[in-house]
């Protein structure tokens, strides 16, 4: 249901993917849009190839973790909602840390669910998260252990100290991963902060309960203070980074790799401009934009993967158009579209590519037939 909500946000699936391919067995993501209780969602499934092992234990999934494409700060996170998963398990059932074991997938999907929730929020520039208090419903669900009481165990355990609701309802509505990652990346609990809100979106869960809707709301929006003096809510605005140094001895080869590092480490966006140095040398200016919390791994980045000593360092801002994320319709399938607001009023549309990739490859035809179907409907939205 989070990666459902994040991808309704606006989150491409290929941010939640990429940093899955280090899996040993493959998982694929199959997003649809479905309606709980009247009201839309976006429904996400985790599955994974036949014959593989059905059960992983802690140990197992923390080495699978370890070696992932993510950058250290989001591996950490990760690896923290994780081991706070297993103790609780632990606790519950009276084992050591070492012996829980994660079933379903083989504990895959719950890699996929933990890792895919703190890329998807990195991706869509999410510094702090707030979380309502947790609704605790009734009855029995079965697990790899026989029928247990819901709100399970594990998720008791993890939901010690923290603000709960009772809805009467009879039915799972809280699982240990949820819960887990819950309270792992949550600032805190209540009402929403003071926000300039932006985008509403809606992650489903795979049952439809006649009494709720089987829905977590994400809501997306802005500190309210405009350092700029501009009107209030015209435009988004960021603080950001600008490092950027000047190389002339670099073997060109190891260029793409150094870019790649650069976004690893949460770069919003890099850059190599051609330029002419002293002496007369050509030469490449390299920059990178980044939030300030990623300043000093991202300058660790250009250290490590180039010839530099040493990076220059410049506060800068941006504006942007408010965001929101829409679906529409081509003859090969549905495409994410991303919707520029400015004052709440659609000005710019532009499809996902990884989308129209995908189902250019699924339908067997070029990408540029999907896309520029898709960029047909996406103009459709615009005022």
């Amino acid at each position: 249901m989070f990666l459902g909500a994040l991808i309704d946000a606006g989150c491409p699936v290929a941010a939640i993917e990429e940093p899955l391919v280090g899996l040993p067995d493959p998982v694929t993501l199959t997003v649809k849009q479905v309606t709980r209780g009247g009201l839309r969602g976006t429904l996400v499934k985790v599955t994974g190839p036949e014959g593989g092992p059905r059960h992983r234990s802690y140990t197992d999934l923390a080495s699978i973790m370890s070696v992932l494409p993510l950058p250290a700060d989001l591996r950490q996170q990760a690896e923290a909602v994780l081991r706070r998963l297993a103790a609780a398990e632990a606790a519950v059932h009276g084992v050591p840390v070492e012996q829980v074991h994660f079933h379903e997938l083989g504990g895959l999907d719950t890699i996929a669910d933990i890792v895919g929730t703190v890329s998807g929020l990195r991706y869509l520039g999410v510094k702090r998260l707030t979380c309502s208090p947790f609704p605790l419903s009734h009855g029995r669900v079965d697990t790899a252990h026989g029928p247990l009481p819901v709100p399970p165990p594990a998720v008791m355990q993890l939901l010690r100290g923290v603000p709960t609701r009772p809805l009467d309802l009879e039915g799972e509505t809280v699982t240990p991963t949820g819960a887990a990652l819950a309270v792992s990346i949550s600032e805190g609990y209540g009402l929403p902060p003071p926000m300039i809100l932006r985008t509403v979106a809606y992650g489903a869960g795979s049952k439809d309960f006649p009494e709720a809707p089987n829905l977590v709301r994400l809501l997306l929006g802005d500190s309210p203070e405009e350092p700029s003096g501009l009107p209030p809510g015209r435009l988004a605005s960021d603080d950001l980074v600008l490092l950027e140094t000047n190389i002339d001895d670099m073997n060109p080869e190891l260029q793409p790799a150094l870019l790649t590092a650069l976004f690893t480490a949460g770069a919003l966006d890099a850059w190599l401009t051609p330029i002419v140095m002293k002496k007369g040398r050509p030469a490449l200016l390299v920059a990178a934009l980044t939030p300030p919390d990623r300043a000093e791994a991202v300058t660790t980045a250009f250290l490590e993967h180039s010839t530099t000593f040493g990076v220059r360092v410049l506060p800068c801002a941006r504006r942007c158009l408010g965001r929101e994320r829409r679906q529409i319709e081509t003859p090969w399938g549905p495409v994410a579209v991303k919707v520029g607001l400015l004052d709440d009023r659609p000005i710019t549309a532009s499809p996902e590519y990884e989308d129209c990739a995908r189902l250019a490859a699924e339908q067997g035809v070029p990408v540029k037939r999907v896309y520029a179907a898709a960029l047909g409907q996406a103009q459709e939205l615009l005022c």
